[in-house]
């Protein structure tokens, strides 16, 4: 038995910290994890910055609420979900996530927590668990589940390598470039067609 395991942001939605830097006009917002594979990093950087500008959890779920998924994502998902079992597997958090999983029919999504203080200013996160794209597919594959996985960020590539086939899916020039083992693809209906032909 086959589970896919897709990337949220990229991949099915746009970046959250990309749209509240525009909506901000905070663009040192805009780095992702395509731009810094170290994740603790990134995220301690994040928490910095906001802490500076006096932004908290409600101007970023402000924002979440004016996003709607990528254009034929909602789509795909139902067709993938339809053919197989299907997990987003992403390092959002699950005050992020709640909304965005309500416009693309509430598909089942592992992800972490935000540590909020009283006033609404976010002062750390939790992962669900280390390496939390890797053990899942790891944990998955060890309940007799094959995995395929797909994303488009430094932080999927040990899922992808880990699983039976992986995809990146509209990635970076240079992550296209570092990893030409993985076929790249632009178009939900050509990940779709991989991801059926894998479970052949």
């Amino acid at each position: 038995m086959f589970v896919t395991c897709l990337d949220l942001e990229g991949v099915l939605v746009p970046e959250i910290w990309i749209a509240f830097a525009k909506a901000t006009g905070i663009p040192e917002l805009e780095k992702t994890t395509r731009d810094e594979p170290d994740y603790d990093k990134l995220m301690n950087y994040r928490i910095g910055i906001l802490k500076e500008h006096g932004l908290g959890l409600k101007e970023i779920q402000e924002t979440i609420a004016g996003i709607d998924p990528l254009p034929g994502a909602k789509e795909f998902l139902d067709k993938l979900r339809a053919f197989g079992q299907v997990i987003i597997i992403s390092d959002t958090f699950s005050q992020f996530a709640g909304p965005l999983m309500e416009k693309l029919g509430m598909p089942t999504i592992f992800c972490n927590e935000l540590v909020v203080a009283d006033n609404g200013e976010i002062t750390g996160y939790k992962m669900r668990c280390e390496k939390s794209k890797l053990t899942t597919v790891r944990a998955l594959q060890s309940c007799g589940f094959e995995t395929i996985a797909s994303g488009d960020s430094f932080n999927d590539l040990a899922m992808i390598e880990a699983s039976k086939a992986g995809f990146l899916f509209r990635t970076t020039d240079a992550i296209k470039k570092d990893y030409p083992q993985y076929p790249a693809f632009e178009e939900y209906d050509d990940l779709y067609e991989a991801i059926v032909e894998a479970q052949k």
